[in-house]
């Protein structure tokens, strides 16, 4: 299974770093990432394998969002299935 992970904030130095080290933390692997830098805007989305995860997902839903709390981001997790129901007509 998958998760979508989406970042949005003022750019700053670290912002890939902190995100994947915390999914690293929990053995979420990284499977496609995009991101990209507008007026000084940084948005990025993430596919992450969350098979092996180590912790329960909403724990690690908890945890990036208060990563983007502490980084002044927007961070949002979304379990692939659910991401998938909201974009299907």
């Amino acid at each position: 299974m998958n998760a979508i992970i989406s970042v949005v904030g003022k750019d700053t130095v670290g912002i890939l770093a902190a995100v994947s080290e915390k999914c690293a933390k929990h053995q979420a692997n990284i499977t496609d990432v995009k991101q990209t830098i507008i007026d000084n805007y940084f948005a990025m989305f993430m596919i992450v394998d969350i098979d092996k995860l180590n912790i329960e997902f909403n724990d690690f839903v908890d945890e990036m969002q208060g990563l983007g709390k502490d980084k002044n981001l927007e961070i949002h997790c979304m379990h692939e299935n659910i991401f998938n129901l909201m974009h299907n007509i």
